[in-house]
């Protein structure tokens, strides 16, 4: 096929197109700024299909093939493409709960000028490509008047704290963030945030307003703020301002209702991606789907790989796993004991835990975390001798969550190298605490018990990889008086 297709301008010339493309299954493609999409749902628009190609960069054109399930993208470039096809080759991209396979097409670019039903695919492309990054400040004439730069931002059903961080993620997929607050009111969590133009934000309330981040839990009710800029005093879990590095971290910010408001502000981990190449997709309708959470939407089992075999243990994992949810079972893999299987209660807290592990250090090995195509950890069969390797802890007494919207969900922080402590014993010093830290071959920092309560203590390591191998060698150990220790990530520092 030569580099360029002939301007198809009938249905005939419309499925020889889409045959040629047909033969892409069997034949590997060299990379090309067009990609061949296959699964399409039936009812998916041209919107959500251009939604795939978005954050890897503009997307220049698209021919929906509804009849047969399929559809052609056309990125602005070659390396466009590349990227959004390395992105997706492993980590199946999902569209209304139906997975989609992508591949790189043998045409070389579209054209469709002369091409029937095209009208609303170009109304999808203007509609989006007028608050891609470059676009001219013209393109902001297509806004209501009098519609500014600042959303407020309600998150009904809040079960599970929000990062400010994943809010961050979440907008700036619609244009450059400058500011954002988040704080309690009424009982509800709210965010104020300012973009940098109003289509930015006029894009983002069309598509993010009723959409839900973990399955039924977290659904933004998204409004334009009356507020013109926001001011921004210091930069913290509570408020940021993205144009102002030099603020201070100062105390977080004060919510209306700090009862409450201290449930939902925490830090969390910068992906390792730039936000520009993170995908952002519909895996389940209403439902919105976090970079890095990829894979087999509902499955509550994670495959935890680029462990360090010497050192790792199926109850480390269920320790450090059980931070972020219950864990029932843990599998490591007999013949590649670097690899590890991790079921979940749900899937909710699979995402946690994907959310803050992947990318940790452990034992001189940086974690991969993703979801794993299985549904549930089998357990070996009677007779069966996989060496310890798997272990069923479904009905264990340490389940930091087992009540339904457990409190501590609301203390739930990344790593970090101050750990919370709870559950000593009267007699138990501080000198004893440095010591027993000190076995683990930690470097202790600091260390501070509680003034109003002797029972809890923070301890600052040297490093947050130092911190993940405490938590896993101490937590549950017995420092007498029938007084196991609880540590915990701390989301204060000494």
């Amino acid at each position: 096929m030569s580099d360029s297709t002939p301007a198809p301008d009938n249905e005939n010339d419309t499925k020889k197109m889409e045959g040629d493309d047909t033969k892409e299954d069997k034949l590997p493609c060299s990379p090309s700024r067009v990609l061949h999409l296959r699964q399409i749902p039936s009812d998916a628009t041209e919107a959500e299909i251009i939604s795939l190609g978005l954050p890897f960069g503009k997307v220049t054109n698209i021919l929906m093939l509804k009849g047969k399930s399929q559809a052609f993208l056309e990125m602005a470039s070659e390396e466009a493409a590349t990227t959004m096809m390395n992105y997706y080759t492993p980590s199946t991209p999902y569209l209304r709960s139906q997975p989609i396979y992508i591949q790189y097409s043998n045409h070389r670019e579209l054209k469709t000028d002369n091409l029937p039903n095209q009208s609303r695919a170009q109304a999808a492309l203007q509609a989006v490509n007028t608050v891609q990054p470059g676009s001219p400040a013209t393109t902001n004439a297509l806004v209501p008047e009098g519609q500014g730069s600042v959303l407020r931002v309600i998150v009904d059903n809040i079960a599970y704290p929000i990062a400010l961080e994943v809010l961050y993620q979440i907008f700036s997929r619609f244009g450059s963030v400058l500011k954002m607050i988040t704080f309690t009111k009424n009982n509800q969590f709210q965010v104020l945030l300012q973009y940098a133009e109003p289509a930015n934000a006029y894009y983002a309330k069309m598509a993010l307003d009723g959409q839900s981040i973990f399955s039924t839990y977290c659904t933004f009710r998204i409004d334009f703020s009356k507020l013109s800029c926001l001011r921004v005093k210091y930069n913290n879990d509570k408020s940021r301002d993205f144009t102002r590095l030099d603020l201070p971290f100062g105390a977080s910010h004060p919510s209306i209702e700090p009862f409450t408001a201290s449930a939902f502000g925490f830090a969390a981990p910068a992906f390792p991606a730039p936000l520009s190449s993170v995908a952002f997709t519909s895996a389940l309708p209403g439902q919105v789907t976090l970079p890095g959470f990829t894979g087999v939407p509902g499955s509550p089992v994670l495959l935890v790989s680029n462990l360090n075999p010497e050192a790792i243990t199926p109850r480390g994992l269920f320790i450090l796993f059980g931070v972020y949810g219950d864990v029932y079972r843990v599998k490591i893999m007999f013949k590649k004991k670097e690899n590890a299987l991790v079921q979940m209660a749900d899937t909710t807290q699979a995402q946690l835990a994907m959310n803050y592990l992947n990318g940790q250090r452990l034992y001189g090995k940086v974690l991969h975390t993703t979801f794993s195509k299985y549904l549930a950890v089998q357990l070996p069969r009677d007779g069966d001798d996989d060496q310890g390797l798997t272990k069923d802890y479904s009905n264990s007494p340490l389940h930091r969550f087992k009540k339904p919207g457990s409190k501590n969900f609301q203390n739930v922080s990344p790593p970090s190298a101050t750990l919370h402590l709870s559950n000593i014993p009267s007699s138990v010093t501080v000198d004893d605490m440095k010591k027993l830290f000190a076995s683990t071959g930690s470097t202790v920092k600091a260390f501070r018990f509680f003034q109003k309560d002797s029972k809890m203590a923070l301890i600052q390591l040297d490093s947050v990889e130092e911190a993940i191998r405490a938590l896993i060698e101490l937590h549950d150990y017995n420092l007498g008086e029938d007084h196991h220790l609880r540590v915990s990530f701390s989301k204060t520092t000494i």
